[in-house]
């Protein structure tokens, strides 16, 4: 039975990795930084450790030959621009080295979709489009990526890099689009969003946790796009959404303007993750956003 170690594993999208990773048949081992962190997940060992002080000492202590590594700093709002990500980058080298060094095999990370140029007006973002980060985010991932891809063959391991797209689900951030418009709807308070004219890939959580448990076991090297390759407008979105909950009319769709240099339409080409990994996404925008919404109606009323 191969040993998969993954970072990350209390996060958004961790969380949802770990149960196809057993099914798959794998020695699932997880790390928290804190033991509280640490959900009882049927099959999964957990480890505290702090990877941004030892990334190398779990990596020895577990020997896996698989790694899947989703750990980054990702507080809302802050991060595409916080020196965090110059840590994360020191401590994803160190952690890939030990990790190669303990006789690991093969590695996924996540990577993001924040790498790409995303002033070229593409209607869809294929691996080889243009890169060209506008953020310290994405310009600190892109730099990860190229210098590990760079040392792979040096340190004998395969690596796969998982570009993730726009994603969505129960325990997003309230601050993040989807998440916001939700939970609002569910407490009876006013929804506020932009007019909603863009167009992006959104894609359900647990989608993307399954996504990069199959990039795991794939053979697929380098970039592969994380995503569902399907075009959504965001007020289409927002819409469903307020469908769902029953309240459209506390939708506010326009009150908010738009950010400066967001592009009108990010959309990714899955052609790898259908073709070569062999991941198609299981969860359609109606049912994710359902599910969603029964999460945040089961949250306890905030004071």
């Amino acid at each position: 039975m191969s040993r998969v170690l993954v970072t990350g594993a209390t996060g958004f999208v961790g969380r949802h990795a770990l149960q196809p990773l057993l099914e798959a048949g794998y020695d699932v081992h997880a790390v928290s930084s804190a033991p509280a962190a640490s959900p009882a997940t049927d099959g999964v060992t957990w480890h505290r450790a702090d990877l941004l002080g030892d990334p190398a000492g779990v990596v020895r202590d577990v020997r896996p030959q698989r790694l899947l590594h989703l750990a980054w700093y990702a507080e809302h709002g802050r991060f595409w621009t916080s020196l965090e990500n110059l840590r994360w980058v020191e401590a994803t080298l160190a952690l890939v080295r030990a990790f190669a060094a303990a006789g690991g095999e093969r590695a996924v990370c996540a990577g993001t979709c924040a790498e790409y140029d995303w002033t070229t007006g593409a209607a869809t973002l294929a691996e080889d489009a243009p890169l060209r980060p506008a953020t310290l985010y994405g310009t600190a991932k892109h730099a990860t990526h190229q210098m590990l891809d760079a040392a792979a063959p040096e340190l004998g391991i395969a690596l796969a890099w998982g570009r993730v797209f726009f994603l969505y689900g129960p325990g997003e951030d309230e601050r993040r689009l989807v998440g916001s418009v939700a939970s609002a709807l569910t407490r009876g308070q006013r929804a506020l969003t932009g007019d909603g004219s863009q167009i992006r890939d959104v894609m359900y959580v647990a989608d993307a946790g399954a996504a990069f448990a199959a990039l795991v076991g794939a053979d697929v090297r380098g970039p592969v796009n994380v995503a569902s390759g399907e075009a959504q407008t965001l007020r289409g979105v927002v819409e469903a959404t307020g469908r769902l909950v029953g309240r459209p009319d506390l939708l506010d769709i326009g009150a908010l303007l738009t950010r400066p240099g967001d592009p009108d339409a990010l959309v990714a080409d899955v052609t790898r993750l259908r073709d070569e990994v062999g991941f198609r996404p299981r969860v359609a925008l109606e049912d994710g956003l359902a599910a969603t919404v029964e999460w945040w109606r089961a949250q306890p009323p905030t004071s």
